[in-house]
């Protein structure tokens, strides 16, 4: 017997039932997911006092204090007040503004300008109602929030229906959605929607209270709640959305408690479904879309976070959830230089996101991470969430693997620019939502510079996230630091209406890290369909502080054609099409491709890329590849690489390449000339080197699988 489904909830039962049949097995978090009678009995509906989300009237005299008392939230009022003084003085007149018909081809941004300024206008002058008392700011303050309520369509342009339907959709979603009535855009007006209401509700009269109301209901709450499973996003826990999508709902219902307090029903749903999303959070803390989109994820569910912990007095609180409390920024860390995927490889805020977690979770990293990485914002939730007070400590630990995304960084210290830091990444190609078919990339940061780069991700067109994907260099295995053999590329384990296919790319089978060598073992095999590329093992040795070893072990038929590829940190070259006219680049890098190795800088500092192959002959190609974006501006680009060339006489080509500073382009020459790839006794091999510095060599043990690093 189903036990009773309580009124527009989706019980947990019938969910599990629903994924089984659709092949999708929701296996995690069971015991995480709570009933609505328990969910309900640790909020006292009739005790809620508007404001009360993330702060409270006995908590304001506390806030105040710190504010006139510490410099740094004085300036960030300081700011407000003038920010606020202009919303209140602007001319102003509603707009009623559409999106363009494609508005990711199109470059009129005037209806997503004004919904922003509008929005960002309701919440400053609300907040800084609540913290001053002072009713200027209310009319202009309501006038705004209504003109967020009048906005026609919340719905991102490009989620409408004709230009999302063809999406590939992502882990744990079935392949027949079609319903894109609420988003993470239209998520984003209902949330700051909703807290305008929490701050201006003791000015608002009934009628502007209902206004409001309106607009959360008819555009957020009953769009979705009892409908969850006709979303895409609702099952989607490994991608940002659903937790965007769920936190909205979750902040909007606990604001609209006092006049519906039937909305708990929403606020229970979205803590267990974000449960079942941070349950996808790697044990070590890595999230496969890559870093900015675990900010981006935190950042968004951060609110319904403070919020309910608040109104639950604490008894849920996802701030502990297994997954965050221990690592809760140990990605944002240790992943520094690491931008695969559609994602960044810089600092990743805001700093009161950052301060809220590490002050919630207490941890020491996080502070230290807070401290060194992240500038202070001038936010109206730098003042909620002020900087934290938990002590810093900078871990011992500097290079890290994460193993449940298979992801490493390896680095000899955080802020020494003149050491190697070295990102590799393997993992599986089963993001089709931002994933890259790039198992067995790399990156070489030095200098803070990317010398050997991940192009990261392209700006967005329709087509990006559809199966066109895989056409675009930024995602397909072409524009990727990656092993080729005649022309072979990696695969995706998804494509559009049709089965997912299992093991589709490979893991770091090894990781070691101690203070003078880091290593890792990488096997892409399983990411290419196996015709022409039989076997792929990526050796990488990091030789502390600034020397770089890749061992490639490919199997092929005799005579194939292997490409080693490698793409330098220079800028895309740009042509004004008809014109021809080439925008120049501006970065700081710069290669030259010789016979025998390539020499880089960035006029400061030379690196040398040095090509080293066992019994076989090799070339080195200077090429590029060209794309243009299907937008309204787009332009023919064209990203240059480089790479060796192997024409094969076995079946196992071993490929070494090594990468270190030199004085100039005499002193690698001399370097080259005292490189050796050999085999030693025992069916090693031994690879050598001679520079100024000191002499090296590196030994590989064969193993039933391939080589190895003794």
């Amino acid at each position: 017997m189903i036990p009773n489904i309580l009124p527009g909830r989706i019980n947990f039962f019938v969910v599990l039932i629903f994924g089984l049949l659709c092949g999708f097995i929701i296996n995690e978090g069971v015991n995480a997911q709570v009933q609505l009678k328990d969910f309900s009995s640790s909020i006292n509906i009739e005790k809620l006092k508007h404001p009360y989300l993330f702060f409270s009237d006995k908590d304001k005299p506390e806030m105040i204090e710190r504010i006139n008392n510490d410099s740094l939230e004085k300036k960030i009022m300081q700011e407000l007040l003038a920010e606020g003084n202009r919303y209140v003085k602007m001319p102003f007149k509603e707009k009623v503004l559409f999106e363009p018909e494609h508005p990711r081809f199109d470059t009129d941004h005037q209806a997503v300008s004004y919904a922003g300024e509008v929005t960002q206008g309701a919440l400053t002058l609300a907040f800084l109602y609540q913290i001053t008392g002072d009713t200027v700011y209310v009319k202009r303050a309501i006038e705004f929030a209504i003109a967020i309520c009048n906005i026609p369509v919340w719905v991102n342009g490009a989620h409408e229906f004709d230009i999302i339907y063809p999406r590939v959709w992502p882990w744990n979603v079935p392949d027949d959605r079609v319903v894109f009535s609420y988003d993470i855009t239209a998520a984003g007006k209902a949330r700051n929607l909703a807290v305008v209401y929490d701050w201006l509700y003791p000015v608002l009269n009934k009628h502007d209270r209902d206004k409001i109301r309106n607009a959360l209901l008819e555009k957020a709450i009953t769009r979705v709640r009892g409908n969850y499973e006709f979303f895409w996003w609702a099952t989607a826990y490994r991608c940002n959305w659903s937790a965007i999508c769920y936190s909205s709902l979750g902040v909007t219902a606990l604001s609209l408690l006092k006049e519906n307090p039937q909305l708990i029903d929403v606020a229970n749903e979205a803590y267990n479904r974000m449960t079942l999303t941070f349950n996808q959070i790697g044990e070590d803390g890595g999230w496969q879309e890559g870093r900015g989109y675990y900010g981006y994820m935190m950042r968004e569910s951060i609110q319904f976070m403070d919020a309910l912990k608040r109104v639950s007095n604490g008894k849920y609180n996802l701030f502990m959830h297994s997954k965050l409390k221990d690592h809760p920024l140990d990605f944002l860390l240790y992943g520094l230089t690491a931008n695969f995927e559609d994602s960044e490889g810089g600092p990743v805020g805001p700093s009161s996101v950052v301060n809220k977690l590490t002050q919630e979770t207490g941890n020491s990293t996080a502070a230290w991470y807070a401290k060194n990485y992240i500038d202070n914002d001038s936010d109206i939730f730098d003042l909620i969430w002020p900087s934290t007070s938990v002590q810093p400590v900078k871990p011992n630990e500097k290079s890290k693997i994460f193993r449940t995304i298979n992801w490493a960084v390896l680095r000899e210290d955080f802020n020494d620019p003149t050491a190697f830091t070295i990102a590799c990444k393997a993992g599986f190609n089963d993001d089709p939502h931002h994933g890259h078919l790039d198992c067995g990339q790399f990156i070489l940061t030095w200098h803070n510079k990317p010398f050997i780069r991940d192009l990261g991700r392209m700006r967005y067109d329709e087509f990006y996230f559809n199966q066109d994907r895989w056409d675009y260099p930024f995602a397909s295995s072409e524009g990727h630091n990656l092993i080729y053999v005649n022309g072979e590329q990696q695969i995706p384990a998804k494509l559009k209406d049709k089965p997912w296919k299992k093991g589709i790319g490979g893991n770091i089978l090894d990781f070691r890290t101690s203070e003078k060598e880091d290593y890792v073992l990488m096997d892409p095999t399983n990411a290419y369909p196996g015709k022409e590329l039989k076997k792929w093992r990526r050796n990488i040795v990091f030789e502390k502080p600034d020397i770089m070893l890749i061992l490639d072990e490919v199997e092929a038929k005799t005579g194939s054609k292997i490409e080693a590829r490698f793409f330098p940190g220079v800028a895309e070259q740009r042509f004004t099409m008809g014109r021809r006219s080439l925008t120049p680049a501006e970065s700081g890098v710069d290669y030259k491709v010789h016979k025998d190795y390539v020499y880089m800088t960035d006029k400061k500092n030379n690196l040398a890329v040095i090509p080293c192959i066992m019994n076989n002959n090799f070339s080195i190609v200077d090429d590029y590849l060209e794309y243009i974006p299907v937008t309204s501006d787009g332009r023919l680009t064209k990203i240059p690489y480089f790479e060796t060339v192997v024409k094969t006489n076995s079946e196992t080509s071993l490929i070494a390449t090594l990468i270190l500073p030199v004085r100039d382009q005499k002193d690698a020459e001399t370097i080259i000339s005292k490189t050796r790839i050999e085999s030693g006794d025992n069916n090693e091999v031994i690879v050598s080197m001679e520079t100024p510095a000191g002499s090296y060599k590196w030994y590989f043990e064969k193993k039933d699988e391939g080589y190895i690093l003794k």
